[in-house]
């Protein structure tokens, strides 16, 4: 008779179109088109930062999902356009757009993240509430705020109510949270972008930081909930490496 399930980790970086890569990461010589096919002979997941730009066309998607072996996932982000710009008003369709767009991924679409500035607000909590009731079913979707405003038992509740979500970030004006509202979390680990300039090796010892978050998301492994991981540069100055750094700390029990 088997025993609980453990959740599944995948660790990543956001982004992976770093030409500061290259020689650090990236093999010396390693063109921009072959960045996502060395990438993934590292990592089994990236976050996609440029659909917060502006959505991608379907052959990019189809590209991605090609370029990269079984079992890699690609999380995203909606459009700033959606979560920004119209603040959800009327971004029904476009979003039904992204959503379709991004399921060319099949197997391979891991989480469609909805990040919010600071200025969208718990006033909005009914307007998030009916857009994630609009979201087509299938893909796993997570929700990030950067007003603490919102951090009341209301929002755990509603994001419960669609299976989504909590982003949890490792932000310095926010707070690290623990909430867990559905079968998976995702973490960002963010830093501060005036801290660091060049993203070719860490610059920031964030061994604290990580080995507080490697306890807490051990826990959430044995409850059974998958962890989908992703490091900015900024956090410690290079990405893989802080992910790297990460994952040994997880697997190695005090």
């Amino acid at each position: 008779m088997s025993g609980p399930r453990t959740g599944q980790l995948l660790l990543g970086t956001q982004g992976f179109a770093f030409d500061d890569w290259v020689g650090p990461f990236y093999p010396q010589g390693t063109p921009k088109n072959a960045y996502l096919e060395s990438y993934a002979g590292h990592f089994a997941t990236v976050e996609i930062d440029s659909t917060f730009y502006g959505a991608p066309r379907a052959a990019v998607v189809r590209g991605w999902r090609e370029r990269t072996p079984a079992g890699f996932r690609f999380s995203a982000k909606f459009p700033k356009s959606i979560t920004h710009d119209r603040k959800l008003e009327g971004a029904e369709a476009e979003a039904q757009a992204f959503v379709s767009t991004m399921q060319a991924l099949e197997d391979k679409l891991a989480v469609l993240t909805l990040q919010f500035a600071y200025d969208f607000g718990p006033d909005s909590l009914d307007r998030l509430d009916g857009f994630l009731a609009g979201l087509p079913p299938g893909p796993r979707y997570a929700v990030e705020v950067r007003n603490r405003k919102w951090l009341t038992p209301a929002l755990g509740e509603m994001l419960s109510t669609h299976q989504a979500a909590l982003v949890l970030q490792d932000l310095y004006y926010m707070p690290r949270m623990d909430w867990i509202t559905s079968d998976f979390t995702v973490i960002r680990w963010l830093g501060r972008r005036s801290d660091i300039e060049r993203f070719d090796k860490i610059q920031i010892d964030r061994s604290a930081e990580l080995a507080t978050w490697a306890e807490r998301v051990r826990k959430f492994l044995d409850d059974g909930i998958d962890v989908y991981g992703y490091f900015n540069n900024h956090f410690a100055g290079h990405s893989p490496a802080s992910a790297r750094q990460f994952a040994e700390l997880v697997v190695t029990r005090s």
